[in-house]
């Protein structure tokens, strides 16, 4: 919930604050691993995402400071099990089980800041479904910065080395079959590749 297109295509009200939920080490997959399509589920989305990790320890992080506490980013999928989350959302229920379920997040390389020659509030990135684009935006898009979305984080919970947090995924998002192949780019080079089984 943190680009405004995105939002619009959910049909959903802007947030006033950035919006949580959480993805277990178990939904990790690194070194374009394959994401293999859940028997549980016949509507998988995916959420093409810049990626943030956290290099220090850090609690009530002040908006200012919030850039010493990372230096590395990558592009990571959030895989969604819509039709799960469709049901969480019409009962409020939390977004357990269609966001945090194993491999639901492919991460890309990490990447430190300074090899990308721009800051991180003006980074172009892009998802690529079967070669045609589907996904793309600038960081500058977003409606919380990166150093917000830490600041406002770490008011509630201890951040610590390794964390990483997922910052939103612009409009774009779609459906998933087996066969489809994935590839997202960071500033143009590709970061992410994404065979789906």
């Amino acid at each position: 919930m943190n680009y405004l297109q995105h939002i619009k295509e959910l049909n959903l009200k802007e947030p006033q604050q950035p919006i949580f939920f959480f993805k277990p080490e178990s939904s990790l997959v690194s070194k374009n691993t394959p994401f293999y399509y859940p028997d549980f589920s016949k509507k998988v989305h995916y959420e093409c995402e810049l990626v943030v990790k956290i290099n220090r320890l850090g609690k009530s992080i002040s908006e200012k400071y919030a850039k010493n506490y990372y230096s590395e980013i990558a592009l990571g999928l959030d895989m969604t099990c819509r039709d799960i989350q469709e049901k969480e959302i019409k009962d409020s229920l939390p977004w357990s089980l269609s966001k945090a379920f194993d491999y639901s997040a492919p991460i890309g390389e990490f990447i430190n800041l300074n090899q990308l020659g721009a800051g991180v509030q003006n980074l172009n990135f892009k998802l690529f479904k079967n070669k045609s684009v589907v996904q793309q935006a600038n960081t500058s898009d977003m409606l919380f910065s990166v150093d917000k979305i830490i600041s406002y984080l770490s008011q509630f919970m201890t951040l610590k080395i390794g964390d990483l947090i997922f910052t939103g995924t612009p409009s774009g998002i779609g459906e998933l079959t087996i066969g489809d192949h994935l590839e997202a780019f960071l500033e143009d080079k590709l970061n992410l590749s994404c065979e789906i089984k």
